[in-house]
């Protein structure tokens, strides 16, 4: 997937590439400093910029270790803090970040911790957190001090790392060689009636770029019913799409082929934390004729956001709901789970 237009862009990315090339080499080689650690460190990652879906697998793989204790670390991109902060009662997105907030809300049982610096975060995590089993890596392909012991790589189905190119003229972040990393590759975003012979056909493509016999995975996005946050009790079909993510395609066309008429939708940068503002003008649209009677659809993303202290008040006065998002395998989920439990059992228990 190239165009005319990057060409001007080519040199830049030649030259960007060359860099991350370097920087692999140097880890590779040993050159460069890689922390192991002495228990199951799952780093879920993509080598691409922007919304590949790793938040809805990151909690498929929490929900798949509730036997465990478990903690997540991410960066916390776009927080307004810094250093190590482990997640508590007094914790928000304007704190931690949004989708760390997302796991603290919704995974009672997590420890959810962010740091810049992942080895010291991991190095934290295992002094304040007692009997913690395993670390669930959030976003972390790329942030190579750390040597994880499962490294899940997340391409998606509508842009294939094996199309794209290096930034400026493509979205990778490193060379599509990053793949050789992968302990498993997860094709997300399918449709779910993908078949055999296109999945057949990716795994091929894929297996060009990783260590030879890595297995390749598919999942979908599976929908489930709007719930409520605001003074809605059920969701009407006309409705207005709130959202602050990287790729809000997948559920534009979910809502489509559910009978959703799409009224307007209000789309913000990823990772937006909203204002009192904007929700003034969500109330404003809500008082014009075309939007009469509309509900108000979002993401859980969003939604945790939208429930900060400062604003519930306001949103609890919208009829607005968000839908809830799983993951869902194609054809070997149960391979795939058998493959993460079965690591992390041999590391835990050895």
């Amino acid at each position: 997937m190239f165009h005319y237009l990057h060409i001007p862009l080519w040199p830049f990315s030649q030259l960007y590439g060359g860099i991350m090339r370097l920087r692999n080499l140097g880890y590779d080689k040993g050159l460069l400093a890689s922390r192991q650690f002495n228990l199951p460190v799952i780093a879920v990652g993509n080598l691409t910029v922007g919304g590949t879906g790793k938040t809805p697998h990151v909690e498929y793989l929490l929900r798949l270790l509730h036997a465990y204790k478990v903690a997540t670390l991410s960066r916390g991109y776009k927080r307004q803090s810094k250093g190590f902060i482990l997640a508590d009662n007094t914790s928000s997105a304007a704190k931690i970040g949004d989708e760390p907030f997302q796991y603290h809300l919704d995974f009672k049982q997590v420890e959810v911790a962010v740091c810049e610096d992942r080895v010291k975060g991991i190095e934290q995590l295992q002094q304040l957190v007692p009997g913690l089993e395993v670390v669930v890596l959030d976003d972390a392909m790329q942030h190579r001090p750390v040597q994880p012991s499962l490294n899940l790589l997340i391409t998606d189905y509508n842009r294939p790392f094996y199309q794209d190119h290096v930034l400026p003229a493509g979205r990778l972040r490193e060379p599509r060689s990053g793949a050789k990393r992968a302990d498993a590759v997860i094709v997300s975003k399918c449709p779910a009636s993908i078949n055999q012979q296109e999945r057949e056909l990716i795994v091929g493509k894929v297996q060009r770029y990783t260590s030879p016999g890595t297995p390749v995975y598919f999942s979908t996005f599976a929908y489930g019913a709007p719930v409520a946050m605001g003074n809605g009790s059920e969701t009407t079909k006309k409705v207005i799409l709130l959202t602050g993510i990287a790729n809000a395609e997948p559920l534009k066309n979910y809502l489509g082929s559910h009978g959703y008429t799409l009224l307007k939708h209000l789309s913000y940068p990823d990772h937006h934390l909203y204002t009192s503002d904007n929700l003034q003008e969500l109330k404003e649209l809500l008082q014009q004729p075309a939007y009469a009677g509309a509900s108000i659809l979002t993401t859980r993303k969003d939604a945790v956001k939208l429930s900060d202290t400062g604003l519930l008040p306001l949103t609890q006065a919208l009829p607005i709901f968000f839908v809830p998002i799983e993951v869902q395998f194609i054809a070997d989920g149960e391979m795939f789970d058998q493959l993460v439990l079965q690591h992390v059992q041999s590391l835990v228990h050895a």
